[in-house]
């Protein structure tokens, strides 16, 4: 049999495990910065708390987990017979994949309520699966790294995710453009075209304005059954790009008022950043949740010409998500990053710094077999002194242990022949300049 893995799932080799840990770190050092705690969830959620929470689209892309044992035994004959899916599948799968982390956290605040302190503030980096179609930077398994803040309706939070947001790609190297826009302003929008109750027909719609443009809009609203009118209002919406402008359109709204006023007391409040930071009224975010204020952050292509990519990272406000799960209502505001797709940007664009792929500083190599127990002893205590170091196992050609030391991107190499082993002077070569010194075990001790 050919070894094979599932479509939309990767390996990933050793260096490669290496990059992606040093993007988690940086996630992760500056979750820890800003006070957030560090929670986990089952890979597994019951059904019932996974659907109806991402959308019709959503529900259709979350991977079930089949009963254990017979787990058609006590699905209906006709129903099977009849290919109904729909009917079917209750009875044969009562549990499924986490789709994010998010949903998962909201359960756990309702479960976990009387051991929390409010506001409570959590991150967690673990991998989510989504039965979508794999294409480049979509994988129907892939990381999440999420922080969320739930138990309180202050727009500082807002502020500060959009800070948080701003120093990891700083701190990446990577130049990002933060989008924001207001659910509220959204449902304002809908609300001043006559079609209020179409809040999510015109939203989809218009979120894929940078995808199949103005005319495309218009044609997906008139499909969806938006009337002619009504477009003509939307269409005005499309070109505005500050909430300076936006305000004159809502302002026979008051949730379109209230949706720009949360946006411009966290524009007020956030301060200059590394990163651009815009108002993009077109940004709807599928998710049913949101309520508030929602982000998307994509690659600034002005600072990276040429790259594709899709968001590297997104969130928003949600108001009573712990509420369905029977929980006193907490709103809640949390941000995602997207570490399969930061670490392709990241790749591409060769932002990785040098040491990210290396695990060693020391790899020896011992040109003899009576050295070998002498390099041994050494290797030993490199690593109690704190270095990261191994061993050839084996006195072999120097060119073989090289070749080894190039596919292990070893930085430095000790050379051990007898004499070395006598004086205690040991021979280092570095790899990437190729040039060599000479050490003493005190030296390298304490290097």
């Amino acid at each position: 049999m050919k070894p094979s893995i599932p479509k939309g799932t990767r390996d990933f080799l050793p260096h490669e495990v290496r990059r992606r840990n040093y993007i988690f770190d940086v996630i992760r050092q500056h979750f820890h910065r800003y006070g957030y705690q560090p929670i986990e969830t089952p890979v597994m959620e019951n059904l019932s708390t996974l659907t109806g929470k991402y959308g019709e689209e959503g529900d259709r892309l979350l991977f079930k987990v089949l009963n254990n044992g017979d787990f058609l035994r006590k699905a209906d004959t006709q129903q099977l017979a009849a290919q109904d899916s729909d009917a079917v599948l209750p009875q044969i799968s009562k549990r499924g994949l986490r789709y994010d982390l998010t949903v998962p956290f909201a359960r756990y605040v309702v479960m976990h309520q009387n051991d929390l302190a409010f506001p409570f503030k959590r991150y967690a980096i673990a991998p989510v699966w989504r039965a979508d179609r794999p294409q480049k930077g979509r994988y129907n398994e892939f990381y999440q790294c999420d922080a969320d803040v739930v138990g309180s309706d202050s727009l500082l939070y807002e502020a500060e995710l959009t800070q948080l947001l701003d120093e990891v790609f700083a701190a990446l190297g990577l130049k990002a453009v933060i989008r924001l826009n207001n659910r509220k302003i959204l449902a304002g929008l809908a609300e001043i075209a006559g079609h209020a109750d179409r809040m999510m027909d015109i939203t989809i719609a218009i979120d894929k304005l940078d995808k199949i443009g103005e005319a495309g809009v218009e044609k997906e609203l008139l499909e969806r059954g938006v009337d002619a009118g009504a477009v003509e209002v939307i269409k005005q919406f499309l070109g505005v790009t500050s909430l300076e402008k936006v305000a004159p359109l809502l302002q026979d709204s008051e949730v379109g008022r209230q949706g720009i006023a949360e946006l411009q007391e966290v524009f007020d409040r956030v301060g200059k950043l590394t990163n651009r930071l815009e108002f993009d009224v077109t940004l709807a975010r599928g998710l049913n949740y949101y309520t508030g204020c929602i982000y998307e952050v994509a690659v600034d292509t002005d600072a990276h010409p040429g790259i594709r990519m899709g968001s590297i990272a997104g969130g928003g406000r949600y108001a009573d998500l712990t509420g369905i799960f029977g929980g006193r209502d907490l709103s809640g505001v949390g941000i995602s990053f997207g570490a399969e797709r930061i670490y392709d940007v990241l790749e591409e664009l060769e932002l990785f710094p040098a040491d990210a792929s290396e695990d060693l500083e020391y790899l020896l190599l011992c040109l003899d077999e009576e050295t070998l127990v002498h390099g041994f002893d050494l290797l030993r205590q490199l690593r109690k002194a704190g270095h990261n170091a191994d061993l050839y196992p084996e006195a072999a050609k120097l060119g073989k242990m090289m070749k080894y030391a190039d596919q292990r991107n070893a930085p430095r190499v000790i050379i051990i022949g007898s004499r070395e082993a006598e004086t205690g002077q040991y021979s280092v070569k570095h790899m990437k300049t190729g040039e060599q010194e000479k050490l003493s075990l005190e030296e390298l001790l304490e290097r």
